[in-house]
């Protein structure tokens, strides 16, 4: 029913645009005719002459149509809908000079120059008359909403993006939003105004004019300029209390997607102040296009972008395995809709199955492997270390040995900076996976690398997540230490340095991936909150709980004797493989493997005896350790 009557409230619209057109028509062609002689009108002479008005009006409105003056909208009416009534009446215009050749009315060239210049003001003005109203309406709050519903909004960016957030806000009905003032850093913007709002100052008044319009929230209209800017911005703008949106980037303003739904919000990462790290595709596409690709944990954080970007580099054929079915599904799904030409196999498996990752592996014979099946959460694998050891450890070796005897020609380990010196049961776990990779590197011709990294931001399990729904629930959001800091990527950017590594693999190599500079998470955690719109420590406390089991202050790339070489991307580095004895190391693997599923309780002080660099607490530590952690918390 509201679709039968939104197309009635059209049709009478435009019934009514074609009527005010019949009418500005001939008032344009006798009006101009009364100013070049008010003494030759007269009821007989129009009498007489309406013939052609009527003629002249018909050909008019067949313009007005082909120049779909009847489809626009023009409570969005610009500079484009001006255009096209211009060369609409001057089209009419042509018509009138033909009609008066053709029946030699004589008409003078001030009565042809008058008919255009009335038409074009009176076609263009009921049209333009009509945004005017109900911008004046708008602003004047005729349509009911009152400055109380209305959120109070600053633009940061008086631009051509910054213009079209005002005017969708001025356009758009129940959008209880008021822009009141822009802030822009060119000095020959101030002072001046978009639509009636006041540009009021730049980036060093934001503070000043939020108190000063009461704001509430702040949107960064930027899209062209550089993160490093965009940063130091928002450092400014997250000392309010404002909500903060920004445009995701040059694309959206590009392609004409400035509306407010692409706002997004302001996310800490944003707060790095670094560009993205790109990569050289053409190396990446050089060694995945055409290949069989194998993923395994193929649906989760690591995994799935993994998916995402080979996808894009045409594959012979993509195999994601994955134990949790529910994250396969997901991505399944994804890469289906934005590659339906793509031949993609989604099996349900555990690594830990010797049997199903042999049947995999001869049944799809991959060329590439991608490892990123593990268990990665510190604090639970502390409290299940033999879980920890069969899932990372020997279920990385029953894919290693698959790829040994199925001839595949390269296996990439997604590791951890963890693995470098741990303290815990998870990197002690990839520590031995990294072992692994060497050394089977040199007893087979497939190439074993792996590739090392900090913290991504949003991956599961992350603080951000975490940080976030302590937020939305009121707080306290819980920091472990004061001085812990930890290395941050996005996902996309540690993905697309992983593949790149993949192209610089040579066999037995640990690629080094550079995270930038270490972030203190309890900052982390600060901006957060301000982002949000709240103060820290007043509005959300922050809570320090004590280091977790297995919990360093800080992460380690590279261990001392592990040294340092680059690679034509400086961004990823590799450190030299460490002497082994690969039978003692293997005998060592199978007395693990005993162990781990008999669980013995003596797990620790036996990973311990393969990693000589893993250092753990013993059961006494970890219980005053709980006990004072528990105590904080309450």
């Amino acid at each position: 029913m509201e679709r039968i009557g939104d197309k009635y409230q059209l049709l009478v619209r435009r019934i009514i645009l074609i009527v005010v057109d019949i009418m500005s028509v001939l008032l344009s062609y006798y009006g101009s005719m009364m100013l070049y002689d008010y003494n030759m009108m007269s009821w007989t002479f129009v009498y007489e002459t309406m013939p052609i008005a009527v003629l002249l009006m018909l050909i008019s409105l067949g313009i007005f149509t082909f120049m779909k003056l009847y489809s626009s909208l023009w409570q969005f009416a610009s500079i484009n809908e001006l255009m096209n009534i211009v060369i609409s009446t001057l089209f009419s215009t042509c018509v009138l000079v033909v009609i008066n050749m053709i029946t030699n009315a004589h008409l003078p060239v001030s009565v042809i120059c008058g008919y255009f210049m009335m038409s074009t003001l009176l076609v263009g003005g009921t049209r333009f008359s009509y945004r005017f109203l109900r911008l004046y309406a708008s602003r004047h709050d005729l349509f009911g909403r009152t400055d109380l519903q209305n959120k109070r909004v600053m633009v940061v960016g008086a631009g051509s993006a910054g213009e079209k957030i005002l005017r969708e806000t001025l356009n758009t009905k129940n959008l209880h939003k008021t822009i009141v003032c822009f802030i822009d850093d060119d000095p020959h913007k101030i002072g001046r105004r978009i639509h009636g709002v006041p540009i009021v100052g730049d980036r060093n008044t934001i503070l000043d004019h939020v108190s000063k319009y009461k704001i509430d929230e702040i949107y960064i209209a930027l899209p062209s300029i550089d993160k490093k800017e965009v940063a130091k911005i928002l450092n400014i703008c997250k000392e309010t209390k404002c909500k903060l949106k920004r445009l995701p980037g040059i694309y959206q303003f590009i392609n004409d997607e400035i509306i407010l739904n692409k706002l997004k919000d302001v996310e800490v990462q944003d707060l790095l102040g670094r560009d993205p790290i790109k990569v050289n595709l053409d190396e990446i596409m050089s060694y995945v296009t055409n290949r069989v690709i194998m993923v395994t944990g193929g649906g989760g954080s690591i995994g799935s972008e993994l998916c995402r970007q080979i996808a894009e580099r045409s594959p012979k054929q993509l195999i994601i395995v994955d134990i949790y079915e529910n994250n396969a599904y997901d991505i399944q799904l994804e890469l289906k809709r934005k590659y339906p030409k793509l031949d993609l196999q989604t099996m349900i498996a555990s690594v830990r199955d010797v049997g199903k990752m042999n049947d995999l592996f001869e049944t799809y014979h991959p060329d590439i492997v991608y490892h990123a099946a593990a268990h990665k959460h510190v604090p639970l694998m502390e409290d299940a270390p033999h879980e920890a050891i069969k899932n990372n450890v020997f279920g990385t070796l029953n894919v290693v040995k698959a790829c040994d005897q199925y001839h595949v020609k390269k296996f990439i380990l997604i590791s951890t900076d963890k693995a470098v010196n741990p303290t815990n049961i998870m990197g002690a776990s990839k520590r031995i996976c990294e072992m692994i990779v060497q050394a089977y590197d040199q007893l087979s011709k497939t190439e074993y690398v792996a590739v090392r990294f900090g913290n991504v931001l949003g991956s599961n399990g992350s603080v951000i997540p975490l940080f976030k729904k302590q937020i939305q629930n009121g707080g306290p959001v819980t920091v472990t230490h004061p001085d812990i800091i930890r290395y941050f990527m996005t996902i996309p950017e540690a993905v697309s340095l992983v593949l790149q590594a993949g192209a610089y693999a040579k066999g037995g190599e640990i690629f080094v991936l550079d995270m930038g500079k270490p972030v203190k998470i309890v900052d982390m955690a600060r901006n957060l909150i301000q982002l949000s719109g709240y103060e820290p420590d007043v509005d959300i406390k922050i809570q320090f709980t004590g280091l977790r089991p297995g919990e360093k202050l800080y992460e380690e790339m590279l261990m001392k004797e592990e040294g340092m070489q680059t690679t034509p991307n400086k961004l990823i580095h590799i450190g030299h493989p460490i002497e082994m004895d690969i039978p003692l190391f293997l005998k060592e693997l199978d007395e693990l493997k005993t162990i781990a599923y008999d669980e013995d309780s003596d797990m620790r002080s036996a990973v311990k005896h393969i990693v000589s660099t893993y250092h753990y607490e013993n059961g006494k530590q970890r219980v005053k350790r709980k006990m004072k952690q528990d105590a904080v918390l309450s």
